[in-house]
């Protein structure tokens, strides 16, 4: 049996190989601590999951779901928008409901490129950013991150000959795996950059109500009566000349599971990435759309809670590691702990992380699962409460 050669850039996943040495090290009778996946373990709001509840009961909400039958959250997510950032976003041209924003950049390339085409990627970056271009045959030109540039790709640094067969650009601000952040003026030379070389610039924006510290932008007038660290795309492109954001409820309203999510942006990219989608699935069902709702109209809570959550793990977890002398920034956001490994394991991030978790059950995941540049460093998801994470730590001193 043959397959398609676009599978081949799929076939090598360490994140595969991570769940080998879990498996493993249950086998042997360990008590497995994993942090090595960003899903969170809170639950989503009791609002949210009563309006889910309420629908199953109502039978119009059996059926297949269309585009117009989205309106409402449309509708929600729009206003969401204009509440956040102060942009104006039509519901009916500019808003896509996406099965998570994994969906989305899985499947705008197939909407953007030909096959050969460049897309330029965060190297590291998010696995399924990579799996969409295979997908689409596409080539791949990483835009290395590195920390004396404080994790954000250098544009000079692209090659003349990929910037004229390339068509997109992703970024993903606050990032994952390396939780910087990106600030105003470096989004507004994004998109000059590709307004210039006529790109389209796709924006991953899972993490946007991550944030632990906030601050005054200035009296410049980049970004008036906002106090955050994480700007959105389009307040950089105010026009939606050449972007397209993507939001997923994940994060931010703890609802991984229920997959929801949606694209904003310049009306032409939402309805191709629309074309791909209506080719591929229907929508969600729309008591999860329900759901989404009123996470996105209701009070805020939920959101400041979990946040909270996260700044009180990444606190305790960042000092037990300095505890232990393993040195590491504090992040400024995400649920994330990027960490600069110690010798001798400074470049074999893999055999890091395996040897680990089949001697201490300590599951984390290899920087080299996320690209060429993130070798040398490990991710860790700080997705128990403080107590299991000293553990967790004290287990990876023993092992050190």
């Amino acid at each position: 049996m043959e397959f398609a050669k676009r599978l081949q850039p799929l076939q090598s996943n360490v994140f595969a190989e991570m769940d080998k040495a879990k498996a493993k090290a249950l086998a042997a009778g360990r008590q497995l601590i994993d942090l090595s996946l960003g899903s969170a373990d809170l639950p989503a709001a009791s609002h949210v999951v009563d309006a889910i509840a309420q629908s199953l009961y109502d039978h119009s909400t059996h059926g297949y779901l269309l585009f117009h039958g989205t309106q409402a959250f449309r509708q929600a997510a729009a206003q969401w928008y204009k509440q956040k950032f102060g942009i104006a976003v039509d519901p009916e041209t500019e808003v896509l409901p996406l099965i998570g924003s994994q969906e989305g950049t899985a499947h705008l390339p197939l909407a953007v490129l030909n096959p050969g085409d460049f897309a330029l990627l965060l190297d590291p970056g998010y696995p399924s950013h990579a799996g969409g271009v295979y997908l689409a045959s596409g080539q791949i030109y990483p835009m290395p991150l590195r920390a004396e540039n404080d994790f954000l790709p250098v544009f000079a640094d692209i090659p003349a000959p990929v910037l004229a067969q390339a068509r997109m650009m992703v970024l993903s601000y606050p990032h994952n795996p390396t939780s910087a952040i990106a600030p105003f003026s470096f989004f507004k030379e994004a998109v000059a950059f590709c307004q210039q070389h006529n790109l389209i610039l796709v924006h991953d924006f899972p993490y946007v109500d991550l944030v632990f510290e906030e601050k005054e932008i200035g009296n410049s007038g980049e970004i008036p009566n906002r106090k955050s660290l994480v700007p959105s795309i389009l307040q950089a492109d105010p026009e939606k000349t050449v972007s397209i954001e993507f939001f997923t409820l994940s994060k931010s309203y703890n609802m991984g599971g229920f997959r929801i999510g949606y694209a904003i942006g310049n009306p032409k990219l939402i309805n191709a990435l629309r074309q791909v989608k209506a080719a591929v699935d229907f929508n969600q069902y729309r008591g999860i759309l329900n759901g989404a709702i009123a996470a996105l109209v209701e009070p805020q809570d939920i959101v400041k809670t979990s946040v909270e959550k996260f700044r009180q793990r990444r606190d305790a977890f960042v000092n037990a590691l300095h505890r232990i002398d393993w040195h590491v920034p504090i992040p400024k956001a995400t649920m994330y702990v990027w960490a600069k490994l110690p010798e001798p394991w400074s470049q074999n991030s893999m055999e890091f992380c395996t040897q680990l978790v089949e001697n201490t059950g300590v599951a984390i995941s290899p920087g080299a699962g996320f690209g060429k540049f993130g070798e040398g460093y490990v991710r860790f998801a700080l997705v128990h409460e403080p107590p299991i994470l000293e553990t967790a730590v004290s287990r990876i001193a023993e092992f050190l």
